[in-house]
């Protein structure tokens, strides 16, 4: 079991490896690079970045205890053929009319390199906030037997979160993990945080890296 908040993870204390992902959400150059995305809209992407080194053990960690890990990118086909009018617009009201801004096949649409992605690894587009929607993320999970979700990645208040409350009503058992995820707004991750452990952890619960880290070390995974 991993120690967390407001109960240890998961609930039943029947955590397995091979029915656990880890979800890294959106770790894209146009997240934290600083002529991306989050930078054209005022946010500073070095507050993103600062979670990279935690994000690289837990990767590490969990592929050699057998955990799958599981990157999601967002952005729209190249033609914007998936883009409604409204996403158009707000695309023109920040400022990236004209541009390659979260449109696939860019660079920026790309993982960061500090991320040690591997073939088996499992790598979902979406278009949306949430990872589920759109996607063939819940069909992969079922497919491969997984019940138990580790959420990190950015931003918290957004697309971790939704992706979070996403994955609850499906009925998987979720963490997020609190060093391991980040937002350009400090206040917002604070109160995303605080809102999984609301209810007695309506969101599931929550866990530093550590922790996780200690956890999986008791399930027999190897030192990173």
């Amino acid at each position: 079991m991993i120690e967390a908040q407001p109960f240890p993870f998961p609930y039943d204390g029947k955590l397995t490896p091979q029915r656990t992902a880890l979800i890294v959400i959106d770790l894209q150059r146009d997240f934290l690079s600083p002529d991306g995305y989050f930078a054209r809209k005022g946010y500073d992407p070095a507050a993103l970045r600062t979670i990279l080194p935690n994000v690289t053990r837990l990767v590490a960690r969990c592929r050699a205890a057998g955990i799958t890990v599981v990157y999601t990118r967002q952005g729209y086909r190249a033609d914007m053929a998936d883009m409604t009018d409204y996403e158009k617009w707000r695309r023109r009201r920040g400022g990236m009319e004209g541009t390659d801004v979260f449109l696939r096949g860019s660079p920026g649409f790309e993982l960061v390199p500090e991320l040690d992605v591997r073939p088996e690894d499992v790598i979902v587009d979406k278009t949306c906030n949430g990872s589920f929607t759109y996607t063939d993320l819940d069909h992969v999970l079922r497919a491969r037997g997984i019940t138990h979700l580790l959420f990190t990645g950015c931003t918290t208040d957004v697309c971790v979160h939704t992706s979070l409350r996403e994955a609850c009503d499906r009925n998987f058992q979720c963490l997020t993990i609190t060093d391991a995820c980040a937002s350009g707004d400090a206040y917002a991750h604070e109160a995303a945080l605080h809102m999984v452990t609301v209810e007695d952890g309506v969101f599931g619960c929550i866990a530093d890296t550590q922790a996780v880290l200690a956890g999986i070390d008791r399930l027999g995974g190897q030192s990173a």
